[in-house]
Protein backbone atom coordinates (compact mmCIF):
# COMPACT_ATOMS: atom_id res chain seq x y z
CA UNK A 1 0.00 0.00 0.00
CA UNK A 2 2.23 2.50 1.22
CA UNK A 3 5.83 2.82 1.08
CA UNK A 4 7.72 2.58 4.13
CA UNK A 5 11.20 1.60 4.75
CA UNK A 6 12.46 0.51 8.13
CA UNK A 7 14.12 4.07 8.40
CA UNK A 8 10.34 5.79 8.27
CA UNK A 9 9.18 2.82 10.60
CA UNK A 10 11.63 3.66 13.52
CA UNK A 11 11.45 7.72 13.21
CA UNK A 12 7.21 7.15 13.51
CA UNK A 13 7.98 4.90 16.54
CA UNK A 14 9.95 7.36 18.13
CA UNK A 15 7.46 10.14 17.39
CA UNK A 16 4.46 8.17 18.94
CA UNK A 17 6.47 6.99 21.89
CA UNK A 18 7.25 10.81 22.82
CA UNK A 19 3.36 11.90 21.98
CA UNK A 20 1.42 9.10 23.56
CA UNK A 21 3.61 8.16 26.13
CA UNK A 22 5.22 4.60 27.10
CA UNK A 23 2.27 3.74 29.13
CA UNK A 24 -0.15 3.88 26.66
CA UNK A 25 1.54 3.02 23.59
CA UNK A 26 1.81 -0.82 23.53
CA UNK A 27 -2.33 0.09 23.78
CA UNK A 28 -2.57 2.21 20.92
CA UNK A 29 0.28 -0.34 18.53
CA UNK A 30 -2.31 -2.88 19.10
CA UNK A 31 -5.52 -1.35 18.50
CA UNK A 32 -3.76 0.40 15.11
CA UNK A 33 -3.12 -3.35 14.35
CA UNK A 34 -6.93 -4.43 14.63
CA UNK A 35 -7.40 -1.21 12.45
CA UNK A 36 -4.92 -2.08 9.99
CA UNK A 37 -6.17 -5.86 10.07
CA UNK A 38 -9.97 -4.82 9.73
CA UNK A 39 -8.58 -2.41 6.91
CA UNK A 40 -6.75 -5.16 4.96
CA UNK A 41 -9.39 -7.93 5.10
CA UNK A 42 -11.63 -5.32 3.68
CA UNK A 43 -9.84 -4.06 0.70
CA UNK A 44 -9.05 -8.25 0.24
CA UNK A 45 -13.29 -8.53 0.05
CA UNK A 46 -13.67 -5.53 -2.09
CA UNK A 47 -11.12 -6.88 -4.87
CA UNK A 48 -12.84 -10.28 -4.31
CA UNK A 49 -15.89 -8.76 -5.06
CA UNK A 50 -14.88 -7.04 -8.05
CA UNK A 51 -13.22 -9.86 -9.32
CA UNK A 52 -16.31 -11.99 -8.81
CA UNK A 53 -17.93 -9.44 -11.17
CA UNK A 54 -15.63 -9.03 -13.82
CA UNK A 55 -15.72 -13.25 -13.94
CA UNK A 56 -19.78 -13.18 -13.96
CA UNK A 57 -19.56 -10.39 -16.41
CA UNK A 58 -17.35 -12.65 -18.62
CA UNK A 59 -19.26 -15.74 -18.34
CA UNK A 60 -22.17 -13.75 -19.45
CA UNK A 61 -20.50 -12.75 -22.74
CA UNK A 62 -19.22 -16.12 -23.11
CA UNK A 63 -22.91 -17.38 -22.56
CA UNK A 64 -24.30 -15.17 -24.93
CA UNK A 65 -21.27 -15.82 -27.79
CA UNK A 66 -22.20 -20.03 -27.20
CA UNK A 67 -25.86 -19.15 -27.37
CA UNK A 68 -25.20 -17.05 -30.74
CA UNK A 69 -23.21 -19.46 -32.46
CA UNK A 70 -25.64 -22.26 -31.39
CA UNK A 71 -28.84 -20.66 -32.66
CA UNK A 72 -26.79 -19.77 -36.29
CA UNK A 73 -25.56 -23.37 -36.65
CA UNK A 74 -29.50 -24.29 -35.85
CA UNK A 75 -30.62 -22.21 -38.56
CA UNK A 76 -28.20 -23.57 -40.78
CA UNK A 77 -29.05 -27.04 -40.43
CA UNK A 78 -32.71 -26.23 -40.21
CA UNK A 79 -31.78 -24.70 -43.88
CA UNK A 80 -29.97 -27.81 -45.28
CA UNK A 81 -32.67 -29.33 -44.05
CA UNK A 82 -35.17 -27.87 -45.97
CA UNK A 83 -33.21 -27.54 -49.08
CA UNK A 84 -32.66 -31.08 -49.18
CA UNK A 85 -36.61 -31.85 -47.97
CA UNK A 86 -37.62 -29.59 -51.24
CA UNK A 87 -35.00 -31.70 -53.46
CA UNK A 88 -36.99 -35.10 -52.29
CA UNK A 89 -39.98 -33.27 -52.57
CA UNK A 90 -39.33 -32.41 -56.02
CA UNK A 91 -37.65 -35.60 -57.22
CA UNK A 92 -40.98 -37.88 -55.52
CA UNK A 93 -43.42 -35.46 -57.51
CA UNK A 94 -42.28 -36.01 -61.20
CA UNK A 95 -41.90 -39.31 -60.01
CA UNK A 96 -45.42 -39.21 -58.92
CA UNK A 97 -47.06 -37.66 -62.17
CA UNK A 98 -45.00 -39.74 -64.08
CA UNK A 99 -46.60 -42.83 -62.34
CA UNK A 100 -50.31 -40.87 -62.09
CA UNK A 101 -51.13 -41.75 -66.21
CA UNK A 102 -50.10 -44.85 -66.06
CA UNK A 103 -52.26 -46.11 -63.08
CA UNK A 104 -55.24 -44.26 -65.41
CA UNK A 105 -54.55 -46.74 -68.38
CA UNK A 106 -55.97 -50.05 -68.17
CA UNK A 107 -53.96 -52.73 -67.71
CA UNK A 108 -52.17 -54.44 -70.78
CA UNK A 109 -50.88 -57.60 -69.98
CA UNK A 110 -47.16 -58.38 -70.94
CA UNK A 111 -46.99 -60.74 -74.21
CA UNK A 112 -45.75 -63.81 -72.77
CA UNK A 113 -42.77 -65.72 -74.84
CA UNK A 114 -44.12 -68.57 -77.00
CA UNK A 115 -43.31 -71.98 -75.33
CA UNK A 116 -39.81 -73.27 -76.33
CA UNK A 117 -39.12 -76.66 -77.02
CA UNK A 118 -36.39 -78.69 -75.03
CA UNK A 119 -35.16 -79.91 -78.98
CA UNK A 120 -34.91 -75.91 -79.91
CA UNK A 121 -33.12 -75.25 -76.71
CA UNK A 122 -30.74 -77.30 -77.39
CA UNK A 123 -29.85 -76.42 -80.57
CA UNK A 124 -29.36 -73.13 -79.40
CA UNK A 125 -27.21 -74.24 -76.73
CA UNK A 126 -24.77 -76.68 -78.74
CA UNK A 127 -22.32 -75.17 -80.62
CA UNK A 128 -22.65 -74.92 -84.49
CA UNK A 129 -20.67 -77.19 -86.59
CA UNK A 130 -19.88 -76.31 -89.98
CA UNK A 131 -21.34 -79.57 -91.00
CA UNK A 132 -24.54 -78.26 -89.85
CA UNK A 133 -24.41 -74.66 -91.23
CA UNK A 134 -25.73 -74.65 -94.68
Amino acid sequence: MFDIGFSEMVVIGLVALIVIGPERLPRVARTMGHLMGRLQRYVADVKADINREVELDELRKMKDSVQQAATGFESSVQGELNKAESALNAAANPAAEMTTPAEDAPAVAPAEPAPATAAADADAAAPKSPEKIG
